[in-house]
C-alpha cells in the first residue's frame, strides 16, 4: 500500500467535530486548503490532549519569541462544523506540533495509527499549516465539543448513560 502524505499549506479552514449522540459520537479532524478537504478520525481524548498541548506550545513560543502578536481563540460555532467529504482518510495515532517563525504558521501533524495492517513505513501523515489563531480556535472549540458528552459519575469519574451506569465505587450497583 502506498504511503499517504498530504501537506495543506496553508489551510483556509481547520476544525474538529463529532457526529452522533453522546456515548455514540465519532470525532473528526478536518482541514481544507484551496484544492482539497482532508477528514481524519480522532479520539475525544486526543482532542482534549491537543488542547492542553497547544496551550503549553503557545506558552513556550511566547517565552522564545516574546514579540509575537497575541492571538484570539474566538470562533463561530456554525463555521466549526465539518463539511463533506465525511469519509476519513485514516485514524490518527499521534499528533505533533511545529512552528515556522518566518511565516508565523503553526503545523499540526497527524500521523496514522499503526496496526497489523499499517506499518510505520506505510503510515499516512497529514500536515495542517495554520495560523496560531486557527489552531487556538480549533482547540477552544474542541474542548467545548468534548465537554458536551455524557455527564461524569461523581463517584468514579466514568461517563454515565441517561439510564445511569454500574459504578465500580458502589460495587456495581446502578444509580
Amino acid at each position: 500500500m502506498a504511503r499517504i502524505e498530504i501537506e495543506l499549506d496553508p489551510v483556509i479552514r481547520i476544525t474538529t467535530d463529532a457526529i452522533g449522540q453522546p456515548g455514540q459520537r465519532v470525532f473528526y479532524l478536518q482541514g481544507q486548503d484551496d484544492h482539497q478537504t482532508v477528514t481524519l478520525l480522532i479520539e475525544k481524548a486526543q482532542i482534549q490532549t491537543l488542547s492542553v498541548g497547544v496551550e503549553q506550545f503557545f506558552n513556550e513560543l511566547d517565552q522564545r519569541l516574546p514579540d509575537l502578536t497575541p492571538v484570539s481563540a474566538e470562533y463561530v460555532e456554525a463555521a466549526m462544523r465539518i463539511e463533506p467529504p465525511f469519509d476519513p482518510l485514516f485514524r490518527i495515532g499521534e499528533l505533533g506540533l511545529a512552528y515556522d517563525a518566518d511565516r508565523d504558521l503553526a503545523c499540526l501533524v497527524a500521523n496514522e495509527i499503526l496496526s497489523e495492517e499499517v506499518s510505520e513505513e506505510e503510515a499516512g501523515v497529514v500536515r495542517f499549516w495554520c495560523t496560531r489563531s486557527q489552531l487556538l480556535a480549533l482547540c477552544t472549540w474542541g474542548s467545548e465539543l468534548a465537554s458536551r458528552g455524557r455527564p461524569l459519575c461523581p463517584q468514579c469519574g466514568e461517563p454515565m448513560d441517561p439510564s445511569g451506569h454500574f459504578c465500580p465505587k458502589k460495587n456495581g450497583h446502578k444509580h
